[in-house]
C-alpha cells in the first residue's frame, strides 16, 4: 500500500480521469450552488437500486431488523456471504448522501462487497437523514447500534476480535465523530476505522485544500455545490466548528482506531482526507492511506463494478487482517 507521506503529484503527473468516469460525468447535468430538492434526490436514488434478486453479489444472509438502542429503535440491514459460520467479525456500515439522501438500498451493493471481500458480517445503519432529523441524532444513532452489537454478541454471532465502523463520504464523517464519541465515553470495543473519500471538514473556503480548487470542476461532485449540499445537516444543529461536524477541527486524535483512508484523485475532497490521515499518523494512530488516481468522489458506490476500483474491497479486506 503508498507510503500516508505519498507526495500528491502534479497536475501534469496526474494519471488521467477513467475513461467510463469520464463518459459518465460528461452526461451528468452541471452542478448548482443551491440546496438540491430533497424528496426529487432521494427518488433518483431510490429508482437506481435493482429489484432484490438482481443484487449483487448474492450472499448467504441478507436481514433486515430491527437495533432497539438507547436512543431508540434504529433500521439495519445484517449481510453475511457465509450464513452458517460460528462467529463472525463485524463492520457497521454507514452510507453517505450528504447527509440528506441515501439508504440501506442506494448503498446495499456496498455492503454487500465488503461482506463478500471481508467474510465478515456487515451491519448497515438506516439512520435518520437531514433536515427531518437534527445534529447529532445520527452520530447517536450509529454509536447506539454499535452499542447493542456489544450487548446481543451471542445472537449476532460477533467474535468480539473485530468491531470495525466504515463508511463514505458524509458517512465517512459520522465514522470519525462516533470514534470520538466512543473514546470519550470510555467504549473501547472499536478495532478499526474505515473512511472512503472522507468529508472532515465541512468549511469548504477554497483556500483551505488545493483540490478544492483543482477539482473544482469537471468530475462529478463540484466544489460550488459542497455547502448547498451539505446545508440540510448544517442549517438542523450541525455547526462547521464543531469537531463532531468537521472532525478534521478534533485537536486531540490520540487513542483512535486503526484507521484505513481512501482519497481519490479527482475528488474535490481529496486533500482533506490526506490531511485528516496526516494528522491521524502524528496523534500515533497506524493509518494507511491509499489514493485511487483516476477516480473520483462516489466511486466506492458509483464505479465499483470496474475491477480496478472494486479492488477498494480487497484492500479494505486486506486492512481488516491486521491487528487492531
Amino acid at each position: 500500500m503508498p507510503d500516508l507521506k505519498e507526495i500528491s503529484p502534479t497536475m501534469a503527473d496526474k494519471e488521467p480521469l477513467h475513461p467510463q468516469i469520464a463518459d459518465a460525468v460528461q452526461q451528468t447535468p452541471a452542478a448548482g450552488d443551491t440546496p438540491p430538492e430533497v424528496d426529487a434526490a432521494r427518488a433518483a436514488g431510490q429508482e437506481r437500486v435493482p429489484d432484490v434478486d438482481k443484487r449483487e453479489p448474492q450472499l448467504g444472509l441478507v436481514q433486515d431488523v430491527t437495533a432497539v438502542t438507547d436512543v431508540g429503535e434504529v433500521p439495519v440491514r445484517i449481510y453475511a456471504d457465509d450464513a452458517t459460520a460460528g462467529r463472525y467479525g463485524v463492520i457497521v456500515y454507514v452510507h453517505g448522501g450528504a447527509f440528506f439522501s441515501g439508504s440501506v438500498d442506494t448503498h446495499d451493493h456496498v455492503a454487500r462487497a465488503l461482506a463478500k471481500e471481508t467474510g465478515k458480517k456487515v451491519i448497515s445503519v438506516d439512520y435518520s437523514l437531514a433536515p427531518e432529523a437534527r445534529f447529532p441524532t445520527a452520530i447517536e444513532q450509529i454509536f447506539g447500534v454499535l452499542k447493542w452489537i456489544v450487548q446481543h454478541d451471542v445472537e449476532l454471532k460477533w467474535d468480539e476480535e473485530v468491531l470495525a465502523l466504515a463508511g463514505d463520504a458524509a458517512g465517512a464523517n459520522l465514522v470519525a465523530a462516533v470514534t470520538f464519541v466512543a473514546k470519550d465515553s470510555h467504549f473501547r470495543r472499536i478495532t478499526h476505522q474505515i473512511l472512503y473519500y472522507p468529508a472532515v471538514d465541512l468549511d469548504f473556503d477554497e483556500e483551505r485544500y488545493d483540490s478544492l480548487k483543482e477539482n473544482a470542476e469537471g468530475y462529478g461532485l463540484e466544489t460550488k455545490e459542497l455547502a448547498a449540499a451539505t446545508s440540510f445537516y448544517v442549517k438542523n444543529g450541525a455547526d462547521p466548528a464543531d469537531p463532531l461536524v468537521s472532525p478534521i477541527k478534533r485537536k486531540d486524535l490520540r487513542g483512535l482506531p486503526t484507521a484505513l483512508v481512501i482519497t481519490a484523485g479527482y475528488d474535490p475532497l481529496r486533500d482533506e482526507g490526506i490531511a485528516y490521515a496526516q494528522r491521524l499518523s502524528e496523534a500515533g494512530v497506524d493509518v494507511t492511506h491509499v489514493r485511487f488516481e483516476s477516480a473520483n468522489h462516489g466511486f466506492v458506490a458509483q464505479f465499483s463494478w470496474i475491477d480496478e476500483f472494486y479492488d477498494v474491497f480487497r484492500t479494505t479486506a486486506k486492512f481488516l487482517r491486521r491487528k487492531a
